[in-house]
């Protein structure tokens, strides 16, 4: 598999990604802001291996097994002297793996998947998340850009397999693109988010079990709270080390 990569991150990024975005049914190529990884890139194949519901269960079975006692006891952690306690996190409202979130319905009001991943691209490029020093154009020859993540691979310890049935799923269910990859960084669009919190909660675990660090680790962040911000975010970002 060849991918094109830019020398550098090109000038009016915003314009041409979107210009891209319009030609990929025609060109075949997907545009993803990063670096290739041929180290974790992965064959197809073993994303379509993926039975993500059986998968998923299974994970939130140990993943709660683990997590219980902490959990359950309020005592806060110690931290060093001067920096506040981290906050209690009481988990996932769930004792059994509640199933996957619902997908939403596409609106005559939506932006589109492409619309909404060129509004988060210029958003990030305004806070400098992307731009000529972080970012170099990727074109990825791939159907989704979910399979575009896995033929450029992600240099960070990330279960990718799982992570990208995710997003396909994720894109099938939401309208979410892939953005770019930046180290352990990933980062996608939703076109159409979830608001109505019973469907956040369903969501909020879907990422817990993406492993990545940031969901509700790094920084301590109690599940309650980052499934709340979930309604109506267009914009999902995921850390690994």
């Amino acid at each position: 598999m060849q991918v094109w990569v830019s020398d550098e991150c090109p000038e009016d990024l915003q314009r041409l990604w979107s210009r891209l975005l319009g030609e990929r049914k025609a060109t075949g190529l997907v545009p993803l802001l990063g670096c290739p990884s041929p180290d974790t890139a992965l064959d197809l194949e073993q994303v379509d291996a993926v039975s993500l519901p059986d998968v998923l269960a299974a994970d939130f079975a140990e993943y709660r097994r683990r997590r219980l006692p902490f959990w359950t006891d309020p005592t806060p952690d110690p931290v060093p002297e001067g920096v506040a306690p981290w906050p209690h996190d009481p988990g996932p409202p769930f004792d059994r793996w509640p199933g996957m979130a619902p997908s939403m319905p596409v609106t005559p009001t939506d932006p589109t998947p492409e619309e909404a991943a060129a509004r988060t691209l210029a958003s990030l490029i305004g806070t400098g998340r992307f731009g000529p020093v972080r970012s170099r154009l990727v074109l990825v020859p791939a159907s989704r850009s979910s399979d575009a993540l896995a033929l450029l691979g992600l240099d960070a310890e990330a279960p990718l397999p799982l992570l990208c049935s995710l997003l396909r799923s994720w894109e099938d269910r939401y309208g979410a693109r892939v953005l770019g990859v930046c180290g352990g960084e990933l980062h996608v669009s939703v076109a159409r988010p979830p608001a109505d919190p019973a469907q956040t909660q369903l969501l909020a675990l879907e990422h817990v079990l993406s492993t990545a660090d940031n969901i509700v680790d790094d920084p301590p962040t109690p599940f309650p709270e980052y499934a709340a911000g979930l309604a109506g975010r267009t914009h999902w970002s995921f850390w690994w080390d």
